[in-house]
C-alpha cells in the first residue's frame, strides 16, 4: 500500500522511525516532511500535504504525526474526503478502518512510544473496511454530513 507520511517538528523523530518501519513491512512511503525537529513548523501544513495525497489518489492512506496528534487530526478532518482518527491503541486503529473507513491515522509523538506506534501503524495499514451493511450505512451518513456542510 502507498502511505503518505508527514509530521511537524514535534513528530519528526517518530515519523522518521515510522518511515523505516512501514517500508520494512512492505509499504511504499511518501515522506512529505518535515525534515527536522530543530525548526518549528505548523502541523496544519503537513496534515494537509498528507491528506491531499489521499484525496488525489496518489496514496491510499496517510499517517500524520504531531506532538499530541490532536491538532493534526483536527486539521485533517477539515479536508473533504478525509476521515482521520487519533489512535493511540491498536484496537482503535484497525477498528477505525474496519467500521468507519478512516483513511488517515493521527499519532501523538509525545504521547506514545516508538514500539507502540509501530504496532498501531501496522494495525491501521493491515485493516480493511468491512463493507458490512451497518458500517456502510453509517459511512454513507458521514459522507452526506460532509457534503451538506
Amino acid at each position: 500500500m502507498k502511505i503518505a507520511l508527514a509530521s511537524d517538528h514535534a513528530g519528526f523523530p517518530l515519523k522518521k522511525a515510522l518511515a523505516v518501519h512501514l517500508k520494512a513491512i512492505g509499504h511504499e512511503v511518501l515522506d512529505l516532511g518535515t525534515d527536522s525537529e530543530d525548526k518549528p513548523v505548523d502541523y496544519p501544513d503537513f496534515a494537509e500535504k498528507a491528506c491531499r495525497e489521499v484525496t488525489s489518489g496518489r496514496a491510499e492512506r496517510a499517517v500524520v504525526v504531531c506532538g499530541s496528534g490532536v491538532g493534526a487530526c483536527v486539521a485533517a478532518n477539515k479536508i473533504n474526503g478525509i476521515r482521520a482518527g487519533l489512535c493511540h491503541d491498536t484496537y482503535s486503529a484497525h477498528q477505525g478502518v474496519e467500521h468507519d473507513d478512516i483513511n488517515v491515522l493521527c499519532l501523538g509523538a509525545r504521547i506514545i512510544g516508538q514500539a507502540l506506534a509501530f504496532e498501531i501503524v501496522s494495525a491501521f495499514a493491515g485493516a480493511r473496511f468491512s463493507g458490512e451493511e451497518r458500517h456502510q450505512r453509517r459511512l454513507d451518513k458521514v459522507i452526506r454530513l460532509e457534503k451538506s456542510h
